[in-house]
């Protein structure tokens, strides 16, 4: 496995996880996204944002905590981030917007039929239109006009179909459901958290650890409560890498909320039966028992808030 471009991501310090070097890091500079953008993510603010690392397929159980039951599924080799899609990188999305709304079918899934663009789907008509969507929440957006301090927060206040379009510009897709609980879960050894069974604390994740049921959210929260992505790295870190699959943004996934496929090779939720797509993974304004890598919640996909961010999923190469 030790190749020159490999041995040079360890020794910089780019894929270091809990069990040491995470395989096949790569940085991805290149990347629509994070096209001269400095190296600012990370727990020392010296990592390409847009790095992604392999995935290794395979089986696992996902488990439904409203039934007590599980269920099969296994998934193909993909990448996958290892941060959260940063204000820095949306910022070069914007830039560009509208003319890099996606044609019909991208961003699909390879593997899964009918899972790409439809140009039915909305969008904000322009520049003004998309900027003004992402100052959702007086106190705790992250998007700011000028570029400042925040450029290496997760972004937030974006919809399902702006995160969709997104990823599909920056040459990767969401990922399904199943593909994200499985690297959230480490694959067969099916955790409750990323970093395995360890309860959740503040060295591992990002969220509220005095929740208010009255307030539905952290009572004594500030902006400065959304951390930086890979804040919480390696300790945090799951099986191949990625930051943040528990807590800081909720993320994202190309599921509609459903029951779980019975037969799962390379699945995915695409008919809308309930009205919600699954967001996964707690975030900065709820408690521990949202972090759980099978916890399932769902949203509205013309719903943007404070606590909903995404990250994006890639063909294995």
């Amino acid at each position: 496995m030790a190749t020159s471009k490999w041995s040079l991501l360890c020794s910089l310090s780019l894929a270091v996880g809990p069990a040491g070097c995470i395989a096949d890091v790569v940085p991805n500079s290149s990347l629509a996204s994070c096209t001269d953008l400095a190296a600012t993510c990370g727990p020392r603010s010296d990592e390409i944002c847009c790095a992604n690392s392999l995935v290794t397929g395979g089986e696992y159980e996902r488990l439904d905590l409203d039934q007590n039951k599980s269920y099969p599924a296994t998934v193909s080799d993909f990448r996958l981030d290892r941060f959260e899609v940063t204000v820095g990188r949306f910022r070069r999305f914007l830039r560009e917007y509208p003319g890099n709304i996606p044609a019909a079918g991208e961003g699909a899934h390879p593997n899964i039929e009918n899972s790409g663009w439809y140009d039915s789907w909305p969008l904000p008509q322009d520049q003004a239109e998309l900027t003004a969507s992402l100052k959702c929440s007086q106190y705790y957006q992250t998007w700011t006009d000028v570029p400042g301090d925040g450029e290496h927060k997760p972004i937030n206040c974006v919809n399902w179909y702006v995160a969709f379009a997104f990823c599909a510009w920056d040459g990767g897709r969401l990922p399904t459901e199943a593909e994200w609980n499985y690297a959230a879960a480490r694959g067969s050894e099916e955790t409750n958290y990323p970093w395995g069974s360890a309860a959740p604390d503040d060295d591992h994740a990002v969220y509220c650890p005095n929740y208010s049921e009255v307030d539905q959210g952290c009572p004594t929260a500030t902006l400065a409560d959304i951390s930086d992505v890979g804040s919480r790295s390696p300790a945090g870190d799951g099986k191949w890498g990625q930051s943040d699959l528990a807590g800081n943004m909720r993320e994202w996934t190309l599921d509609f909320h459903d029951a779980y496929p019975d037969n799962c090779d390379d699945c995915a939720n695409l008919t809308n039966v309930i009205g919600g797509r699954e967001a996964r993974g707690g975030d900065w304004n709820n408690d521990a028992t949202s972090l759980s890598s099978f916890f399932r919640i769902a949203y509205d996909p013309t719903a943007a808030t404070s606590w909903v961010g995404f990250r994006c999923a890639r063909r294995p190469r």
